[in-house]
């Protein structure tokens, strides 16, 4: 689902977790809006295949692989960015890690550290990197991809809703430090959404997306265009006095 216009015509935009699902389809939709991309993410295969399309139909765009946890490759994917379209004015923030559910008192620290350095230390190291281009250039929009989980409790994955939580504080932070120089940064809060890794778990046991649905008003989960055209927004110019938000985009879950 995807709708060409003019909403981010002219802009570079850098997105994280763009191998696949939410990230993907956010790609085709930000190039469909006009935007020049760089595609961020530790698969490569998939980065390539994904960018060679958009560049055979006639979008700009580039890719870098990095792993958003490693300080250096995220400055790197920030350069590609400047180099190829000569700033950054966009961010999406996509990038995220689940982590195995469970309960609390049963999660090893690995789970935890993993599900927190990839979900709030590769979020500290993006802001960083992606706030200190934009202030060399007159400012721009950032967009955090959080969760419903980063609001309410969700299921039982403590590491996961602490560090959603965690991404809404940060992009409160950055937004009310960085509103003053022309860097709006805001925040999504998505339900649950058909990505692949969603749609293979769900057909293991047909129940799964029934249990899912019936939380949101809509009565379905999202698809993944559906939250790439929110993002899109965010980073567009026509949200210009929207800042420090968190927007859900869940179906109505959170409202009943």
């Amino acid at each position: 689902m995807t709708v060409g216009g003019n909403l981010l015509e002219g802009k570079s935009v850098l997105i994280t977790g763009a191998s696949g699902g939410i990230g993907a389809a956010a790609a085709r939709v930000f190039c469909d809006e006009g935007a020049a991309v760089t595609l961020v993410a530790r698969r490569e295969p998939e980065l390539a295949k994904l960018t060679e399309g958009l560049v055979a139909a006639g979008h700009r765009a580039r890719y870098a692989v990095a792993d958003i946890t490693r300080p250096a490759d995220v400055e790197r994917a920030i350069a590609t960015a400047v180099e190829e379209f000569g700033t950054l004015d966009a961010a999406f923030n996509n990038a995220g890690f689940a982590g195995p559910p469970g309960p609390l008192h049963e999660l090893d620290d690995e789970t935890y550290d993993a599900v927190m350095d990839v979900n709030v230390r590769g979020l500290w190291n993006c802001l960083r990197g992606e706030v200190a281009s934009m202030l060399t250039s007159g400012g721009g929009s950032i967009v955090n991809n959080s969760s419903t989980a980063g609001l309410v409790a969700t299921v039982a994955n403590s590491a996961y809703i602490a560090s959603k939580h965690a991404v809404i504080g940060l992009t409160k932070a950055a937004a009310n430090e960085y509103a003053p120089q022309g860097i709006r940064v805001n925040a999504l809060a998505t339900g649950a959404t058909r990505t692949d890794m969603i749609a293979a778990w769900m057909a293991e046991d047909p129940a799964r997306e029934n249990a899912m649905a019936s939380k949101a008003m809509l009565r379905r989960i999202a698809d993944p265009y559906e939250i790439a055209h929110a993002a899109a927004w965010l980073c567009s110019d026509r949200s210009s006095y929207v800042v420090g938000a968190t927007l859900p985009v869940e179906g109505g879950r959170l409202a009943r």
